[in-house]
């Protein structure tokens, strides 16, 4: 009996080891995952919200904004215009922003170099013109783009800056805003156009 006993004895202190020597599971706290994630609230009574689209007089998308709770709860989060600003939201929000810092970066240097190579280059335009070198018609900045795009210059109507048309022959300096406050000039010769002559008959 006494054997017996032993043998038991023995198995349950076996047992017992293999449970400690078990890995333990870690405690869930779910009090710091609602505070993760729970909104957050300025001392004023006012709350903290993320703009997901442009709203009137209140900010742009992915703005951190300060509003009445009750705004946000009743009118800005139900209509999709905003989202609550809880910690993992703002940590998303932030990394869309480098993101699109990254993006304006890279673009900013490629509108430098396009500014440096117009800066460099020459376009020409004929225009009808009479003996005294003015314009039958006029040289307008739809023009000026249209001869900048074919020597491959992706240039708009809108980047270009002139006071009016041109309505006289001659050389002209036409400045160019090409977004993100880059700006470039290029040469312009506006010369009257090639026609042939009529042969005497």
């Amino acid at each position: 009996m006494a054997k017996t006993t032993t043998k038991a004895a023995a198995k349950s202190k076996s047992k017992s080891k293999g449970k400690a020597a078990a890995t333990p599971q870690p405690v869930r706290q779910p009090g710091v995952e609602r505070r993760q994630n729970h909104p957050m609230r300025t001392k004023n009574g006012y709350q903290h919200i993320l703009l997901t689209n442009h709203v009137d007089k209140l900010g742009e998308a992915g703005e951190l904004v300060k509003v009445r709770p009750g705004f946000a709860r009743n009118y800005l989060i139900p209509q999709g215009l905003a989202t609550f600003a809880t910690p993992h939201n703002l940590r998303i929000v932030e990394k869309h922003r480098e993101r699109l810092r990254q993006l304006e970066e890279a673009k900013r240097a490629d509108l430098q170099n396009l500014a440096a190579q117009i800066a460099q280059r020459q376009i020409t335009i004929e225009a009808n013109a009479n003996a005294e070198g003015h314009l039958y018609g006029s040289v307008s900045a739809a023009m000026i783009a249209a001869a900048l795009r074919k020597d491959n210059f992706p240039v708009d109507e809108e980047h270009v800056r002139i006071e009016g048309p041109l309505k006289e022959l001659g050389l002209y300096t036409i400045s160019l805003n090409l977004g993100l406050d880059i700006n470039s000039e290029v040469k312009l010769w506006v010369v009257p156009s090639h026609t042939e002559e009529t042969p005497a008959s």
